[in-house]
């Protein structure tokens, strides 16, 4: 086995739009109120970890289809980058389809749709790991497609004989619709307790939201 280091130097990778869904169904925030340097930091603290560097990707509304969520994200993503958080986004395509109304009829509607993000993080997180720029990856996501990419950290451990670990963080409680993180990760659950603390004081919704 692999020595295991002594200060074990973590990567955040935070999807963005599938944090916001799990902690809006866990703990009932209805925006992405969170902070992601202050949710890494906590994570690595209960950890023994070192929180290196915060990486955060999202999909980023259209101006036309949705102007309020446009405009949020466009300031949320710019704060973000002020405070040294490594930003990917990327825009959100929209397909147009027929949903059924509670009356009966039908209406047309645009929805969006967030394309090569989970592939992005995936990516990046093996590029870091085969750089030798970390210790330990946590995923702040539930995306089961992101299991592939644990596997791929365990080849490269082999390969290099180096000692690494891949995390999965996510909010949970008993209204989550989702009680289980990554395949092939360590399960991280955010309670409320630690996810509220972790809040954005600042807020970048419109007046008129």
């Amino acid at each position: 086995m692999p020595p295991e280091p002594e200060t074990k130097r973590a990567v955040s990778f935070i999807d963005g739009q599938n944090l916001f869904r799990h902690a809006k169904d866990a703990f009932g925030h209805y925006h992405p109120n969170y902070d992601p340097l202050l949710l890494a930091e906590a994570v690595c603290a209960r950890q023994g970890w070192f929180s290196r560097q915060v990486r955060f990707y999202t999909g980023l509304p259209s101006r036309l289809h949705d102007p309020r969520w446009h405009g949020y994200w466009t300031r949320r993503l710019l704060a973000m980058r002020r405070a040294g958080v490594h930003v990917t986004s990327r825009p959100l395509r929209y397909r147009r389809e027929t949903v059924q109304l509670p009356d009966g009829s039908s209406k047309e509607v645009f929805v969006p749709r967030e394309k090569g993000i989970d592939l992005r993080l995936g990516l990046d997180v093996v590029r870091l790991a085969r750089n030798g720029d970390l210790d330990v990856a946590i995923v702040f996501s539930q995306d089961q497609d992101l299991a592939e990419v644990a596997s791929e950290l365990r080849d490269i451990a082999r390969s290099t004989n180096r000692w690494l670990k891949i995390a999965s963080a996510y909010p949970g409680s008993s209204t989550a619709t989702s009680r289980k993180g990554i395949d092939r990760t360590d399960w991280i659950v955010l309670d409320r307790r630690l996810y509220d603390r972790c809040l954005d004081p600042r807020d970048y919704r419109p007046a008129d939201w």
